[in-house]
């Protein structure tokens, strides 16, 4: 299975959404553990990394390249 890329500072979205409504979030801390900061409402959640690369969807904006054209 192919890995995943993301690096700190990454923003992200997950295939479920936040309680409240949001499914974009903020790579804040990386290591055994992910710490991702919801976008929408500030709140952080510190998961596995195991659970954090099955939930993840896609890198929405990275933190090397800010600025994305679609």
């Amino acid at each position: 299975m192919e890995r995943k890329s993301f690096q700190l500072g990454d923003i992200v979205q997950m295939k479920k959404p936040h309680p409240c409504g949001t499914n974009e979030m903020e790579v804040i801390r990386m290591g055994m553990d992910i710490r991702i900061k919801c976008t929408g409402c500030q709140h952080s959640v510190l998961i596995p990394r195991a659970k954090f690369e099955k939930n993840l969807k896609k890198v929405i904006r990275s933190a090397e390249n800010p600025v994305e054209n679609n």
